[in-house]
């Protein structure tokens, strides 16, 4: 993927409270139309992109767009997990989708369970992929098991967003160093599975990986600042309100999301199928998340 097409411009919807979402579609317009929501921090250029044609083929219609800060969408600043689903559901109505599905890998996943609580009568199915449990979950050590860069990152986001936006401004200048010398060396210092290491030696991922990044921080840091004191604060909605058919896959080796934030999600999403990878940590490759995607959308 060359840096022009990684640059191409998205199209876009303003909110009802004045604000700009910047989406894109890819794959069959006429397949399974499912929402993709990045990781954090990450952009609508996270995943798929490169592989538009293997995503048709699997009869999908795929729609990624940029959460509130990151790429070309408008800062929503004190947003909560729960808010996710008015910008989801303003995207759909721009482009005629009155059903779909929806799948949120990482920091995506808590967004995802947001759209099947608060859109049963829209969503179909809602997977949420290596994703993070609620802050305040009960019988549940946020921290067990999480490497300790990422627990350092949280600790700030529980200091505060002036701490918080501070150390990330930092972290967000050596993140767009590593992935512009070696997208591979992105997660450097982190304990990852073999499988992760494998995934990340892929040129489509590194490439994906550089694109994304970029992209993420367009606008600067109020992405991932906000995606931060989002999943420390109350989402705006129990799991158990979920109504629809549930997806939920976590890694046994993951240290970015603990697989004990996936078990507590597989015992608290009432009807949820789990999927436990147990030589797997918190990544995959394209075509796993293509043939996921595409169980997601088979009724």
């Amino acid at each position: 993927m060359s840096d022009e097409q990684a640059a191409a411009p998205g199209a876009e919807v303003t909110t009802r409270d004045g604000r700009t979402l910047c989406y894109e579609q890819i794959g069959d317009p006429s397949g399974a139309p499912v929402f993709v929501l990045h990781g954090t921090p990450g952009s609508r250029l996270s995943g798929l992109r490169p592989h538009e044609q293997r995503v048709a083929e699997a009869g999908l219609r795929v729609i990624t767009y940029d959460r509130p800060g990151y790429g070309g969408s408008s800062r929503h600043a004190g947003r909560r997990v729960v808010d996710c689903v008015a910008d989801i559901a303003a995207i759909a109505d721009e482009i005629g989708l009155s059903r779909f599905a929806v799948s949120g890998g990482s920091g995506g996943g808590p967004h995802a369970l947001a759209a099947g609580a608060k859109l049963a009568g829209r969503v179909t199915a809602a997977a949420c992929d290596v994703g993070a449990a609620p802050y305040d979950a009960p019988d549940l050590d946020w921290f067990d098991g999480m490497d300790p860069i990422n627990v350092r990152e949280f600790r700030w986001a529980l200091a505060g967003e002036e701490t918080l936006t501070s150390e990330l401004a930092r972290e967000a200048r050596t993140t767009l160093d590593r992935v512009e010398e070696d997208p591979a060396a992105l997660l450097d210092g982190v304990e990852l599975a073999a499988s992760d290491r494998a995934v990340l030696e892929r040129s489509d991922v590194r490439e994906t990986l550089r694109a994304s990044t970029r992209e993420a921080f367009r606008l600067g840091i109020s992405g991932w600042v906000d995606d931060d004191l989002a999943f420390v604060s109350p989402w705006g909605f129990a799991v158990q309100e979920i109504a629809v058919r549930v997806e939920i896959r976590y890694g046994e080796g993951d240290v970015l999301v603990p697989a004990a934030h996936g078990r507590w999600l597989a015992t608290h999403v009432p009807g949820a199928s789990v999927t436990v990878d147990r030589g797997g940590g918190h990544l995959s490759t394209p075509d796993e998340h293509i043939e996921r995607l595409r169980a997601l959308v088979v009724d």
